[in-house]
Formats: structure tokens, C-alpha cells, sequence
């Protein structure tokens, strides 16, 4: 199995020719994902099973005690066991299925007319329940329009020379370009006449959330670079030198802190930051990954957030949805977006200082805080994982492929419809606008739905308890049965044909304005005092008949 490269599998960097011995079904991760667990049930799933269960039992109970009683008393036991077989059809909630599936598809069918895509309906419900909202940053919060702004050295003075290695480094990778490489690209080559790359490469390291940053090593008749761009902090630390004036010198701690001061006041402006260092004239057979770099400099992206983030933000917030940024940009950047969407809790936790915390005191900060910073994608699916233990209901919000562990872990994955194609397939509700609104109409949709459905449940869990103490009383008390099995019969299909219009039901603003739970005490509570009372008319009903 060592020499084996898996379907599934994930590239972290590095290159190689393979061939395929196995695709499909024949393939191990086939094996896996035909034998993996189901997915865990949510809370409305267990509610209703719950319920479902509770009156199948009181079913399998009563009607034999029915049964004994209307024979031991009327004596005909041929009738008694079709009345009792008519009472367990009138306690089966036989359409319930049919009920939750027509809310469900009403409810699928309201969103798709408001350019949201449902791939799951239970989705649906889970948009209802959902009282914690995280979301990635880039591309969700933002307009992901990403345009080069600004480019600098390290005293903060623009350097074409910056333009050109960060160029050199977005244009000379072999993998997928992202849409900041993109932005750079455009921006250098917007003035050159020639479009030609005269280099040719000798080496590169891929991006990957460890290193978190990417090298390429290049060379022209001029000789060889290496040039590695990524986040500030992981590329300062290969550095050994600095370039200033034209001039190498060794990096100081004192030039790290003015380095520092420089990222810092230009994230505080909402740049999102790249860095850029380069080494010349490398050795042929030295590792590309273990240089001391120099001429640390910076390239900064400026990508201004959705001027529907910040209603749709006080709108779920209003609806009392918690809403949370998960993110691998910097803090500053991370703070500087949060401050203009409107999230008052500008306190920020990076990944570095989650890998210091247990999952208790991660579970503490989640109730506090509502920005995490520089976060790896597992990461992402951690924090969700406990705030599902703290018994939240959780929506994940991402575009980008490091967000599809996220959105896997999340009860509803939320997901936008440019992102990518693997990025889709793991989200259970797509957004076809770019216009965050929807979202909030997607959270009532999914609370009227699950209401609508509670509805039906909340009758029929009163009217059946309240059938079972009639059908007892009237077996005890009266020497004739009351009604007829068919009667039982045609009652219930008329009782069940009247619920068939609870998805076209209207509800309560009020009933709208936080999650919808699953409150199986309460549930119980309104049967036992519902339930009498039905029967107490039937008993009365009984009563007249028989006098």
C-alpha cells in the first residue's frame, strides 16, 4: 500500500507520473464510502423519531388491551378485533411522511424562486434550526474582485522591483492560479507589450496550509532565483537578509519589528498582504525549502466587502442567528473586514493559538468571540465540531476548496454558485445571487417550514391521545361500541386529508424570530392537556348516545 496513490487522496505538494490500475468501484476509497457511517441525525430527525416511536407504542399497547376489553364485555370477538385493528390504523401516523415532505418541497420550491439552491431538503429544516452562522471571509463577506494596490518595500515605499518577483512567482507556477496570482498577473502584464515568460523553471514548492506559502526557482540567461511568496509571517521567517537601497544587509530584529509595523499598518487598511523574498544564484543541488532568503517586501490586495454583507449580517443577527468568521487571512485583515460588516466583537483568535488550547477552553472562547484568524481548514472543522457540542446548530458558509471539510462538519453547508466544483458538491445549499440577503429568507423559509410540520405533529400527537382515552373509557363503560371500525376509518382519512394543507399554513411573526427547536416536553404537555379535553367531548358525545 506504500507505493500506492489513492483515490481520494490529498496532493500536498510535489509532482509525479502514475498509472491507473483501478477507477470506480474497484478503487479502496469506494470500499470506504460504501461501508462509512450515515451521517448524524439532526435534532428535527430525532424529534421525529422520537415521536414517531412514542405513538407506535402506545399503539402496540392499547390496542390489545382495546381488544380484550370489547371482547371480555361485548362478547363478539370477530368485531372486537376489527374495531381494534380500526383503532391502531386511527393512532398510526401514517401521513406523516407525506407532510413532512410537502413542506419540505414547498419549502425548496419558495427558495429556488429566490435563486437558492436546495440539494437536500432536510437542509431546509436545518436553515430553520441553524443558531450559529460561520463564514469565511474571502468570497463570501467580500466581492472577491481582488485588485493589486499597492506594492512596496520594506520601508513602505513602492518598488517595481516587487511587481516584478511577485509576477515572477504567479506566473512561473505549474498549479492553479488563485485569484490573487490573478490579480497580479493582470496587473503587470496590463502594460507589457510582450507577452513571452523567458524563463525556465528548475523547481517549485506548492502552497499547502503548513508551510503557507509557494516557491519557485527560476532561471534566464541572466542565471537563477528562487522566489517564495505567501504570508508574512512564514516568509520572514526563511529570511536572513534585507534589501534596502540596493543594498544586502542581515536582518535585524530591530528591521523584523519596523517589517511588522509596516504589515500592520497596511492590513489595518484593509490590504490583504502577500510577501515576497528572493534569493539569487542558488546552488543546483541545494534544497530549495532551507535558503536563507533576503529583500523581504510586500504586495497588498485590497477586496472590498458585499454591500449586502452588512444588512444581512444585522438581519440573521436580529433573528437571532450568531454569526462567526472563520478565516485564513491575517487578523488585522480579518478585524478590519469585521469591523465594516457590522460585528462588534472585534476580539481575534489565530490558528497558531488554538494549537496551544484543549478543546475545553476552545469551547469557551467560542462563546466569547466571533472572529478566528489564520485558521487551517481543519481547523475550521474543528471550531464548528464544538460548537455542535455545545448544542448549537451550525451553517457553514465558504467558496473555496479549503473550506470543504468545513462544510461537511457543518449541519447545513452554505455555499456560493462560483465557487469550486469540489466546494459545491459538499454543500447542501448554493446561493445563485451574490447578494447575502437571500440567506436571511432562507433561515424564515426553513423556520416556517419546520413549524408547519410541528403543527401536524402537535395535533396529531393531542388527537391521538385523546382517541386512545375515549376508545378506553367507551370500552369500559358503555355495553355497545360507540362507533363503527369503518367510521374509525373514514374519520381518520378525513382527519388526514384536512392536514394536507398545513404547508400552505401561515406563521406567526413572532414564531419567526429565533431557531426553531425541537421541544419534546413541550410537545407532551399540550397532548396531555389537549388530549383530555378532545376526549371529554367524545365521552360526552358516547354519553348522549347512550341516554
Amino acid at each position: 500500500m506504500a507505493s500506492l496513490l489513492l483515490m481520494g487522496s490529498t496532493v500536498v505538494n510535489g509532482q509525479a507520473t502514475a498509472l491507473v490500475i483501478a477507477t470506480g468501484q474497484a478503487t479502496c476509497f469506494s470500499a470506504i464510502v460504501t461501508t462509512e457511517p450515515k451521517s448524524r441525525p439532526n435534532q428535527f430527525d430525532a424529534g421525529l423519531k422520537h415521536i414517531s416511536w412514542l405513538l407506535i407504542r402506545m399503539m402496540l399497547v392499547l390496542v390489545p388491551f382495546v381488544f380484550v376489553i370489547n371482547g371480555v364485555t361485548k362478547g363478539d370477538w370477530q368485531q372486537s378485533f376489527f374495531f381494534a385493528i380500526a383503532v391502531a390504523v386511527g393512532l398510526t401516523p401514517e401521513m406523516l411522511p407525506m407532510i413532512v415532505n410537502s413542506n419540505l418541497a414547498k419549502g425548496s420550491v419558495v427558495l429556488s424562486q429566490q435563486q437558492v439552491i436546495v440539494k437536500q431538503l432536510k437542509a431546509i429544516q436545518n436553515l430553520g434550526a441553524m443558531s450559529v452562522l460561520c463564514t469565511d471571509k474571502t468570497g463570501t463577506l467580500t466581492e472577491d474582485h481582488i485588485k493589486l494596490m499597492y506594492y512596496a518595500d520594506i520601508l513602505g515605499e513602492r518598488d517595481v522591483q516587487v511587481l516584478r518577483l511577485a509576477y515572477l512567482n504567479a506566473k512561473g507556477q505549474s498549479g492553479w492560479q488563485n485569484l490573487l496570482d490573478e490579480a497580479i498577473i493582470h496587473y503587470y502584464e496590463q502594460d507589457q507589450t510582450n507577452d513571452d515568460f523567458p524563463y525556465q523553471k528548475l523547481g517549485e514548492i506548492p502552497f499547502n496550509f503548513e508551510r503557507r506559502r509557494l516557491t519557485v526557482w527560476l532561471k534566464n540567461h541572466a542565471g537563477n532565483q528562487l522566489v517564495p511568496k505567501g504570508a508574512f509571517e512564514e516568509v520572514l521567517a526563511t529570511c536572513s537578509q534585507v534589501r534596502l537601497a540596493d543594498q544586502i544587509e542581515p536582518l535585524t530584529e530591530v528591521q523584523k519589528q519596523n517589517l511588522v509595523a509596516v504589515h500592520d499598518r497596511l492590513a489595518q487598511q484593509g490590504m490583504r498582504m502577500l510577501a515576497v523574498a528572493y534569493q539569487d544564484e542558488l546552488a543546483e543541488t541545494a534544497s530549495i525549502d532551507r535558503v536563507g532568503n533576503q529583500g523581504l517586501i510586500f504586495a497588498g490586495f485590497l477586496d472590498p466587502p458585499k454591500q449586502s454583507a452588512i444588512s444581512a449580517i444585522q438581519q440573521l443577527q436580529a433573528h437571532q442567528v450568531a454569526v462567526k468568521i472563520l478565516t485564513g487571512d491575517s487578523a488585522l485583515t480579518t478585524q478590519q473586514v469585521a469591523q465594516k460588516v457590522g460585528i462588534q466583537n472585534l476580539a481575534v483568535t489565530t490558528g497558531e493559538m488554538l494549537e496551544t488550547l484543549t478543546d475545553a477552553q476552545v469551547s469557551e472562547l467560542l462563546t466569547e468571540q466571533a472572529l478566528f484568524a489564520r485558521l487551517a481548514p481543519l481547523q475550521k472543522a474543528r471550531l464548528i465540531r464544538l460548537l455542535q457540542a455545545q448544542g448549537e446548530v451550525v451553517g457553514f458558509m465558504g467558496d473555496g476548496i479549503n473550506d470543504t471539510t468545513a462544510l461537511k462538519q457543518a449541519d447545513v453547508g452554505i455555499s456560493v454558485d462560483n465557487a469550486a466544483d469540489l466546494t459545491k458538491d459538499a454543500s447542501d445549499v448554493i446561493l445563485l445571487e451574490k447578494d447575502l440577503n437571500v440567506l436571511e429568507h432562507g433561515v424564515l423559509e426553513g423556520r416556517r417550514v419546520f413549524i408547519n410540520m410541528y403543527k401536524y405533529i402537535r395535533i396529531t400527537l393531542a388527537s391521538n391521545l385523546g382517541n386512545v382515552l375515549s376508545v378506553l373509557v367507551a370500552s369500559i363503560c358503555l355495553p355497545f361500541l360507540p362507533m363503527l371500525s369503518l367510521q374509525i376509518l373514514v374519520q381518520n382519512l378525513l382527519y388526514d386529508v384536512a392536514q394536507l394543507w398545513l404547508p400552505w399554513d401561515r406563521v406567526a411573526e413572532d414564531q419567526l424570530r429565533q431557531p426553531t427547536q425541537w421541544a419534546t416536553k413541550g410537545l407532551l404537555k399540550s397532548a396531555f392537556i389537549l388530549g383530555p379535553l378532545s376526549s371529554m367531548v367524545d365521552i360526552l358525545t358516547f354519553a348522549i348516545l347512550w341516554f
